[in-house]
């Protein structure tokens, strides 16, 4: 087993053990990404000599008997709206082809505090939004299909190996719809864990910060460095109450996303958790609905200053979301708001005897072409709930291309999601303990 093939909690075991040092895993990331990126394109910017350089002091440090934490030395890649101190922070926009950040971002900070190394900027949809340009991302298992969006290049790097972990952000499916298309591990936390300064919003009542990894255990390293509370233990299978939740968009799932549903209900049975079907209520059958509305509206707030100030130089898309016949009024934005604060009460009720609700995680495989990045209906609604949210890779699809699964828990209740969803994946994902390696 070569280097950047192992998982984030493997490689930070090896570099604790000194069977492996931060030089020799991000030189093997960047030899990864040298061989692959150019049929992948993860990638925006990559600071090669940066990063080799801070793995170097961080091997030093390790040396000297200072270490900053558990991803100490750690590689990871970070979506290009979320700012890297000295890296260029371009949204991918040609807006912004010359913009270097001179301060990282809240989440960039706190990793760096722990010794991690940002490795690069990946590719993402113009500033995380729909109607400006695409990411140039291919799915690594199949590069004639997409990835997911909009953080793309993130899920497609930690999926070919490029990086043991990534930043992403998701305002409607951004996260776990590459993390089912791509066959990787990712958490969106709670709305409101993790800062949000240095990054582009789009939607300030939806956009959370979330990270990629190839395992449970990768995400809760994260989680830990963020400063969310994990629990010290995977939660033991028998003693979880599961609740099965198809969404109100099951018509919109194929086949082979309904048969990976059913075979992780199979196996969470098999392995003594209690498996309970139990749909939303009919009142949040509009939650997507209402994610819309809310994105679109705030979409306003978020890209008018472009509009005003760049003209037809701005995404026609975008500046059509901030000036133009379609613009959300600020009665139906209020009215989609007081919605999803009401929805959070009743899906907390509704649910309040159980230790999470397992769903699809996207409508199957990955879509053909890279013209769209696929349907987030199957996401959004708990992106308005605010929930936290794992995705858990389930297996292939009859195209033999990934699928996925989502694990919701409650607000700022991560930890133990994570802890519960630890235990599920030990089941549900074939591949779990086993390096899968496309190309």
């Amino acid at each position: 087993m070569t280097a950047e093939t192992l998982t984030a909690a493997e490689a930070a075991g090896a570099m604790a053990e000194r069977r492996l040092s931060s030089v020799e895993l991000v030189a093997a990331c960047l030899d990864r990404i040298e061989r692959r990126d150019g049929t992948v394109r993860a990638w925006l910017s990559v600071d090669r000599e940066g990063a080799l350089a801070a793995a170097r002091q961080m091997d030093a440090e390790r040396a000297a008997g200072r270490v900053r934490g558990p991803l100490h030395g750690m590689p990871f890649g970070v979506k290009d709206v979320i700012d890297v101190a000295g890296q260029p922070g371009t949204h991918n926009s040609p807006l912004h082809l010359s913009r270097v950040p001179v301060d990282d971002a809240g989440c960039v900070a706190l990793m760096r505090a722990g010794g991690a190394i940002p490795l690069g900027k990946t590719d993402t949809a113009e500033f995380a939004a729909a109607g400006g340009r695409n990411a140039a991302t291919r799915n690594p298992h199949d590069p004639g299909r997409t990835p997911g969006g909009s953080s793309a290049g993130s899920g497609a790097a930690v999926a070919d190996l490029h990086v043991p972990l990534a930043f992403g952000t998701q305002t409607g499916g951004s996260m776990m719809r590459p993390a089912a298309y791509c066959g990787v591990y990712a958490l969106k936390p709670t709305w409101g864990e993790v800062s949000r300064e240095g990054a582009k919003l789009y939607a300030a009542s939806l956009d959370t910060i979330g990270w990629y990894g190839r395992s449970v255990a990768d995400l809760s390293l994260v989680a830990g460095v963020l400063g969310i509370e994990t629990a010290a233990a995977p939660r033991p299978l028998a003693g979880l109450r599961i609740a099965v939740c198809r969404t109100p968009y099951a018509d919109k799932v194929s086949a082979d996303g309904h048969a990976a549903l059913d075979r992780a209900v199979r196996a969470l049975e098999a392995a003594g958790a209690t498996v309970v079907a139990r749909e939303l209520p009919a009142s949040l059958n509009a939650l997507n609905d209402a994610k819309e509305t809310i994105m679109r509206g705030e979409g306003r707030a978020a890209f008018l200053p472009h509009a005003r100030v760049y003209g037809d130089r701005f995404s026609d898309g975008l500046r059509r979301q901030a000036e133009g016949p379609g613009v959300i009024t600020r009665p139906a934005l209020k009215a989609a708001l007081d919605y999803g604060a009401h929805a959070r009460l009743v899906f907390e009720s509704h649910y309040r005897d159980v230790d999470a609700v397992l769903c699809p995680g996207a409508t199957g495989e990955a879509d053909r072409g890279l013209e769209s990045s696929g349907s987030s209906i199957l996401s959004s609604l708990w992106t308005v709930l605010h929930v936290p949210v794992v995705g858990i890779p389930a297996g292939e699809g009859s195209g033999g291309l990934p699928l996925g699964v989502q694990l919701v828990g409650f607000r700022f209740a991560d930890g133990a999601l994570l802890a519960a969803a630890e235990a599920v994946a030990a089941v549900v994902d074939p591949w779990a303990g086993r390096v899968r390696v496309p190309g």
